[in-house]
C-alpha cells in the first residue's frame, strides 16, 4: 500500500471530525474502522436509524448523524470491518499500520496516525457477573440503537454514572418495563463534590442530568446507596440480592443491565510505546498527551475520549484540534494558521469540559465494586478470581504482568480489557501501594485476534519488518 499521509484509527465523534478536517486540508486520509458503518459506540447506527428510533434515543444521539454527512462529503477512504491488529513506528518517523480484514492483512505506512478509539465499559466484577443474563448497559445500548432490540421480563439496572441513566431512559422511550434502577453511588459523595458545583450549574450537563432523573424515576423504581449487588442463579441470572440502607433484598431478574462509567480504550496506544498515567479522578490509566493530542510517540495522536473521559462533544472538538496539529506537522499550515482555527475548537471544547469535574467526583466508582471479593471472577476469559489474584500478590507477585504470567489474567480475547483495571486495583491493594506504582497490563501485537491465514498472506518484507519491530519493541 502506498503511503497514506493520515491513518484515523476509529470512526466515533473523535474520529470522523479529525478525518473530515484532515481530509479538507487536503491530506490523503484513512478512516479504519471495525464497524460496518460510522458513529463509534455513542452514534452507533446513526446512519441508517429510523427516524422513530432516533427520535426515542434523544437529539444527542441525532447529532451523529451531522458528523456523519460531513465525513461523507470529505472524501476521506473508510475502510469499514477493518481492525488494526499492530503499529509500529519506523525510523524514517513514519508508521506502519497492521491492518486485518477477514482473511486479508497488509501494513499501510502512514506520515501520521490518530488513535479515536474512545472508551469501554469500566469491569464491574460483582458475584455472579457472568451468569447468562447479565450484560453492561452499554451492550444494551448499542443492541437498541442498532436493531431496535430491547429486554423483556424482569429487567433490573445496577451501577452509577450518567450513562446508566441514560439508557434507562432510553429503554423506558421504547416501551420496557424496568423493575429498578440499583444506584451505587455512595451516601455522602454529594457532600464532598459541592466545590464542583458551581461550574456544574452553569455547564450544560445540569438541566439534562434533571430531567433525564426526573423522567426515569417517575417511570421505575429507583434505589439508591446500595453497598453491595451479586447475581444468583442456576444456569442463568434468576435473583438480584442488594444491601441499601443496611436491608438486605432480593429481586427477580431475566436481564440485569451493569455500569460503573466508562475508561479510555488505552491498549493500541498503549502497544505503541505510548506513556501512560494514572488519573486517579478517574481511577484509570489514560496515555500522556499535550495540548494537541501528541503523545511521546512522534507523529501518533490520540483523540477523544482514549485520551481521557470527557464525553462526545469533548471528542468532536479534541478530534478537530488534533487535526489541526497534524496538518502544521506534515507542512499544510504554518503554526499561527494552526493557532487562528483551534480557537473556536477551544472554546467548544471549554464548554464541553464545564461541570464535567462535578460529575467525575461524584460518580467515580465505590472501592468495594471495583475491587471484587473472594471467590468472585476478576478475568472472566481465563475465570481467574479475585482471591487467586490476592494471594499472587501476597507471595511476591508485583503487579499485572506478573499475574498474567502466573495465573494467565489478562490472557482471553478481551487482552486484559474487562479485567486490566481489576488486577491492577487487586494488587495495589493487597501490596499496600497505589495503582499507579503496580501499573497496568503491557499491551503486545497483536492488540487484536486475526486470523493466521491473514497474517500468513502478508508479504515477506512487510511480515520481517513487522516481527523485527516487535522483537526490537520498546515495552
Amino acid at each position: 500500500m502506498s503511503t497514506i499521509d493520515v491513518v484515523v484509527v476509529g470512526a466515533g465523534p473523535a474520529g470522523m471530525a479529525a478525518a473530515t478536517l484532515c481530509a479538507r486540508r487536503g491530506l490523503a486520509t484513512t478512516l479504519v474502522d471495525e464497524h460496518a458503518s460510522v458513529g463509534g459506540r455513542i452514534y452507533c447506527g446513526i446512519t441508517d436509524c429510523p427516524p422513530d428510533r432516533r427520535e426515542r434515543l434523544g437529539a444527542d444521539y441525532a447529532r451523529g448523524a451531522m458528523l456523519a454527512a460531513a465525513f461523507t462529503a470529505s472524501g476521506t477512504t473508510h475502510l469499514a470491518r477493518t481492525s488494526v491488529w499492530g503499529i509500529f513506528p519506523r525510523p524514517d518517523a513514519h508508521i506502519d499500520v497492521a491492518l486485518a480484514s477477514g482473511q486479508s492483512a497488509e501494513l499501510a505506512p502512514a506520515r501520521a496516525l490518530i488513535l479515536a478509539t474512545g472508551a469501554h465499559e469500566r469491569p464491574f466484577p460483582i458475584p455472579g457477573w457472568t451468569l447468562p443474563g447479565v450484560m453492561n448497559a452499554g451492550a444494551a445500548q448499542v443492541l437498541l440503537k442498532t436493531a431496535g432490540l430491547v429486554p423483556r421480563g424482569h429487567v433490573v439496572l445496577a451501577g452509577c454514572g450518567p450513562l446508566i441513566w441514560r439508557v434507562a431512559a432510553q429503554l423506558l422511550a421504547a416501551g420496557v418495563a424496568i423493575d429498578a434502577l440499583i444506584e451505587t453511588t455512595p451516601r455522602r459523595r454529594l457532600g464532598r463534590v459541592l466545590s464542583y458545583a458551581p461550574a456544574f450549574v452553569t455547564s450544560p450537563y445540569f438541566r439534562e442530568g434533571v430531567e433525564l432523573t426526573r423522567y426515569v424515576r417517575r417511570r421505575t423504581n429507583v434505589v439508591e446507596y446500595a453497598t453491595s449487588v451479586a447475581v444468583e442463579g442456576d444456569a442463568r441470572a434468576e435473583r438480584v440480592r442488594y444491601v441499601a440502607d443496611g436491608v438486605e433484598r432480593v429481586l427477580p431478574v431475566d436481564t440485569l443491565l451493569l455500569h460503573q462509567g466508562v475508561v479510555p480504550d488505552t491498549n493500541l496506544a498503549g502497544a505503541a510505546g505510548c506513556a501512560m498515567r494514572w488519573n486517579d479522578a478517574h481511577a484509570a490509566f489514560e496515555p500522556i498527551v499535550d495540548a494537541w493530542g501528541g503523545t511521546t510517540v512522534p507523529l501518533l495522536f490520540v483523540a477523544g475520549d482514549g485520551a481521557g473521559i470527557a464525553g462526545a462533544l469533548a471528542a468532536e472538538a479534541s478530534g478537530r484540534l488534533t487535526a489541526l496539529a497534524v496538518a502544521n506537522a506534515l507542512g499544510r499550515i504554518d503554526g499561527r494558521t494552526r493557532d487562528r482555527e483551534a480557537a473556536p475548537h477551544r472554546r467548544a471544547l471549554a464548554r464541553a469540559l464545564r461541570g464535567r469535574g462535578f460529575l467525575d467526583a461524584l460518580y467515580r466508582p465505590a472501592d468495594a465494586f471495583r475491587r471484587p471479593p473472594g471467590a468472585t471472577v476478576a478475568c472472566r476469559c481465563e475465570e481467574v478470581t479475585a482471591e487467586a489474584i490476592i494471594e499472587a500478590a501476597a507471595h511476591g507477585c508485583p503487579g499485572p504482568n506478573q499475574a498474567k504470567a502466573f495465573l494467565r489474567c489478562g490472557m482471553g480475547p478481551c487482552q486484559g480489557r474487562m479485567c486490566a483495571l481489576t488486577v491492577t486495583e487487586l494488587v495495589a491493594e493487597a501490596s499496600g501501594r497505589s495503582p499507579a506504582d503496580v501499573g497496568y497490563f503491557r499491551p503486545r501485537m497483536p492488540a487484536v485476534p486475526i486470523a493466521l491465514g491473514a497474517l500468513a498472506k502478508l508479504p515477506t518484507s512487510a511480515a520481517a519488518l513487522a516481527a523485527v519491530v516487535r522483537t526490537r519493541g520498546t515495552h
